[in-house]
């Protein structure tokens, strides 16, 4: 993975001397039929068909969060909605309306994450 130096502040100290980091360098977009043709490569389904499950499996993944479920997704890891609110001081006070937002959560599996952990780097020249 190629990466590049970059020289970032601390937003909690924002006097302090600002320091170089490595940053990650974008090498470009892998779409759903990017992943649908290398899937089927590896496989007995075309590429349309596997386009269609990865397409419906987006669409109905919103349903499940919704609900409050954790999504696992076998060896990859787990998608799971939290909630980000403004604080109140008494339970009483609190309604839906301090919710202000929600993200998704992946935690990546073990194994998979473990792959990651097998990577060189390379200075973006």
């Amino acid at each position: 993975m190629k990466y590049r130096v970059v020289l970032k502040g601390n937003p909690q100290q924002p006097a302090a001397p600002k320091k170089k980091y490595a940053g990650a360098v974008n090498a470009g977009k892998f779409t759903l039929k990017h992943f649908a043709k290398e899937i089927s490569g590896r496989s007995s389904l075309t590429a349309g068909d596997v386009e269609n499950v990865l397409t419906n499996f987006v669409e109905v993944l919103p349903t499940f969060l919704k609900l409050g479920l954790s999504i696992k997704l076998g060896d990859f890891g787990t998608l799971r909605l939290t909630l980000s609110s403004e604080g109140v001081d008494e339970d009483k006070e609190f309604t839906a309306s301090h919710i202000k937002g929600t993200r998704v959560v992946f935690t990546p599996g073990p194994e998979f994450k473990e792959s990651l952990k097998q990577m060189s780097f390379e200075e973006e020249k």
